[in-house]
């Protein structure tokens, strides 16, 4: 396991360093095979990389955009963390439409799980007992400790078998799909970016707390994941030693 930190004074500094780190892994990535995997996170954090990796030339058309998690809503809903990529990013940085694998949060839940794992295995073209492994993924955490989905509590933090699922997120009223914990430790490269005083506290505890993982699901991958970098502006860090 390599667990990298990087602090920086701001939040737009931590999100270029972080965009940057992107870029150099699907580079490297695609030096040695046809295309890269990328699979993104949402909620309002995230979107200066997004503009970031937009406004930056690349083989975009080389690399397979995927996501770890979807709230169970439309594309074009406000709360889609695809309709906010699409506009950040896909659009901007004109990735093909057959290179876009997002989750249909438009269809039933489980349905919508099912789905994606399918399109997954056969993107990776996956014998059935074969998890992806994703060249980057990218994800935040919340102030809960929670990561991709998988909040505090939730029984399939313990998953390290299948691909995708849907779960009820209690304290949302809502459902979502997620992948699960094998998925996110099978990443060849995974990035976390966290800022805001809101974020110092948690960081603490998942970094240098007690490993709990069904208080604190983000130490799931901070603690037995690889190549795995954190991009924290002073304020989320300012609570480590």
């Amino acid at each position: 396991m390599s667990i990298h930190r990087f602090v920086y004074p701001h939040p737009q500094k931590a999100a270029e360093a972080c965009a940057r780190h992107i870029l150099m892994r699907l580079e490297e990535a695609l030096s040695g095979q046809p295309w890269a995997s990328l699979a993104i996170s949402g909620g309002s954090s995230p979107k200066p990389i997004f503009e970031i990796l937009a406004a930056t030339r690349f083989a975009w058309d080389r690399v397979h955009l995927f996501w770890v998690d979807e709230r169970a809503v439309p594309p074009n809903d406000p709360q889609s963390n695809y309709g906010m990529a699409e506009n950040l990013f896909i659009k901007p940085a004109h990735i093909p439409h057959r290179n876009v694998h997002r989750i249909h949060g438009e269809l039933r839940p489980d349905e919508a799980a099912r789905q994606y794992s399918g399109e997954i295995r056969s993107v990776f073209e996956l014998a059935p007992d074969q998890l992806p492994h994703f060249d980057v993924i990218h994800r935040g955490i919340g102030a809960d400790g929670h990561t991709a989905s998988l909040f505090p509590g939730e029984p399939l933090i313990e998953d390290r078998d299948g691909i995708a699922a849907a779960v009820y997120v209690e304290k949302m009223t809502q459902y979502r799909i997620t992948l699960l914990p094998g998925v996110l430790l099978a990443a060849k490269h995974s990035v976390v970016f966290a800022t805001g005083e809101d974020k110092a506290e948690v960081i603490h505890q998942i970094l240098e707390g007690p490993y709990d993982p069904a208080r604190l699901p983000a130490q799931i991958v901070s603690h037995h994941g690889r190549g795995l970098a954190w991009f924290l502006d002073q304020a989320a860090a300012s609570r480590l030693e």
